[in-house]
């Protein structure tokens, strides 16, 4: 199969519909919910007083930013206790996951640095408890200012998928390479397989420019 060689095209297609949405987008929306909620606790334990929490959470996200996430793919799976009762895949959304939140913690702090210094010192006029400041008059600030920040990470998680196939889940991309090495049909199913990216995340990145353009970005 060439790259415009459709004759294989009702057998490759389907195949590849299955990685990408029972894994690949799976994956992705998995990743994606707990990046956007332990982002957030991140960055809000970053913030604390208590330097016995403030200094471990900043070693730990700076840790994991500073290691490749194929690396921390691999040990995962490779610690036993984790990896057999939750099977590869979750172990891989859950690392996906982890991996982003580190960098969507620092969005988060940027937008908490953002809110203006008279919003904190009216909460306090006003007799607000910390909960409650954060809750009515810090995040809801913060969290609409980040969110085309967020979309963007969300798109790069999506883009990094691919990489689950290092601990053997059968995402879009593992589906591609092996059809093409049974076949011998690499450029075509690559081919297709590259088309489905672009088709799933190219929309969402026209609308998360809209958003950030909305916002005032």
């Amino acid at each position: 199969m060439t790259m415009f060689d459709t004759s294989n095209l009702g057998e490759i297609l389907p195949l590849l519909l299955v990685g990408f949405f029972r894994y690949t987008l799976t994956a992705t929306l998995i990743g994606t919910g707990i990046g956007v909620v332990f982002g957030l606790v991140l960055a809000i334990l970053r913030r604390m007083h208590t330097r016995w929490v403030r200094v471990p959470v900043r070693a730990f996200v700076e840790f994991v930013r500073s290691t490749p996430l194929m690396v921390q793919l691999l040990f995962a799976t490779g610690v036993g206790f984790v990896a057999r009762p939750l099977g590869p895949f979750l172990v891989g959304s859950i690392v996906l996951g982890i991996h982003y939140a580190t960098y969507m913690s620092e969005v988060y702090r940027a937008g908490i640095d953002g809110v203006p210094k008279g919003q904190w010192e009216a909460a306090v006029a006003l007799s607000m408890s910390r909960r409650r400041t954060w809750q009515a008059v810090v995040l809801p600030q913060a969290v609409r200012n980040v969110l085309p920040a967020l979309g963007n990470y969300a798109i790069s998680m999506f883009k990094d998928t691919p990489y689950l196939s290092v601990i053997a889940v059968p995402e879009m991309v593992r589906v591609a390479e092996e059809y093409g090495g049974e076949h011998f049909a690499y450029t075509g199913t690559f081919t297709l397989a590259a088309i489905l990216f672009l088709l799933a995340s190219y929309p969402t990145s026209i609308l998360v420019r809209k958003l950030e353009t909305r916002l005032g970005h």
